[in-house]
């Protein structure tokens, strides 16, 4: 006798997986360490203080013990320098605790996952256009066999239908007339230079403005080099002065006692685009502040953070134009919301035919994700 077995759906109370001691931790570790600019120091005077209020270690495993397994795994190192002078013998080496490359990496995951979410990573990647043709994403569509056509195109299943239905299935035979490929896209490379304020503002009002646009620069960074290999990502900073950043730096950004010169960021912006050989350029400005701040001729500093300064606002509207000559879009991601900021940063988005979120910190990576991601679909200029 058959049974008949009723499948369904059993729910149970959610159950949060267990992690150990060092995991547990670690977690809070990645946070702290992210919000203090990579000092480890100061990251394990946090956790030592957390530690106090809500218990999170025991008798079995201590901070230290942590500590032993950061270093154990690679992800702190210890630099020895001598201990001292006179009296300081029986101390011993002092040890600097700084993280790893390892560490950065994890930094860098982690700010994926918190703003992007879980993402698929499809490895090799790049930005799809609307032209069909021989390359290496699939429509979905078929089209007949052309001389030249790479055997690696040919639907096999459809060329067989077609076989079957054209010679029959008797005497079955294959021609180049049943042959059928399937149609791919092109896909455009696409580079991309991201701007950082890291003017004084960024954590002035009691908010701390430059961790959330940190995490956002170091989840793009792993963003485009896990999923799109074949883009390239350029991050600066400016301040006074603007200068370029590696993607390993980000753990360690700090905000500084800086006016805010936009100017000399999209100078150095698009200087770095037009080394690029690929046709799709873009321009992603993360700032809270209006442009306060330009670098003259005989290397003085014009400074005004008085409102809004007519002769360096104009002269930011003469770098939005430029962008646009050279076919570089600027995408502005706000996080202010002052009425005439916001006004400012219209009519520069208008002078670049680009766009402009204005947005808390909330939003902001999803907004710059999604961005990316609309971007992708950009025509090839011939």
């Amino acid at each position: 006798m058959a049974m008949n077995l009723r499948k369904g759906f059993r729910f149970t109370t959610y159950e949060a997986p267990e992690q150990t001691p060092f995991e547990k931790l670690f977690e809070i570790f990645q946070e702290l360490i992210t919000h203090t600019s990579g000092d480890v120091d100061e990251a394990l005077d946090w956790l030592r203080e957390l530690d106090k209020e809500y218990e999170l270690t025991d008798e079995n495993y201590t901070i230290d013990d942590f500590i032993e397994d950061l270093k154990a795994k690679g992800f702190l190192k210890e630099e020895f320098k001598d201990g001292g002078g006179e009296g300081e013998e029986e101390e011993g080496p002092k040890g600097n605790l700084s993280i790893t490359a390892k560490m950065e990496r994890i930094i860098r995951q982690r700010a994926l996952d918190q703003i992007f979410g879980k993402l698929k990573r499809k490895g090799a990647g790049n930005h799809r256009t609307n032209k069909a043709g021989q390359g290496d994403e699939h429509t979905g569509d078929f089209r007949e066999y052309r001389y030249g056509d790479g055997l690696e195109h040919i639907s096999m299943t459809e060329s067989l239908k077609n076989a079957q239905i054209n010679n029959g299935v008797g005497d079955f035979s294959l021609t180049e007339d049943d042959l059928v490929v399937e149609d791919t896209h092109f896909k455009a490379q696409m580079s991309t230079v991201l701007m950082i304020d890291i003017s004084h503002s960024m954590i002035l009002y009691g908010e701390d403005r430059i961790t959330p646009a940190k995490k956002v620069a170091m989840a793009l960074a792993e963003l485009i080099t896990t999923r799109y290999p074949k883009d390239t990502l350029d991050i600066l900073v400016f301040g006074n002065d603007a200068w370029p950043i590696p993607i390993k730096d980000l753990p360690y950004l700090k905000v500084g006692p800086y006016h805010t010169n936009t100017v000399a960021g999209l100078q150095l912006a698009m200087d770095m685009l037009r080394r690029k050989r690929n046709t799709n350029k873009q321009i992603f400005m993360i700032t809270d502040g209006k442009p306060s701040c330009l670098r003259l001729q005989d290397g003085t500093y014009y400074k005004n953070s008085v409102g809004l300064d007519d002769y360096i606002v104009e002269k930011c509207y003469n770098m939005a134009s430029q962008a646009r000559k050279l076919h570089i879009p600027i995408t502005t991601f706000m996080i202010a919301q002052d009425p005439y900021l916001k006004q400012f940063i219209r009519h520069f988005t208008e002078a670049n035919k680009g766009k402009a979120f204005f947005t808390g910190l909330t939003g902001l990576g999803e907004m710059i994700f999604e961005d990316y991601e609309s971007n992708r679909r950009k025509k090839l200029r011939g």
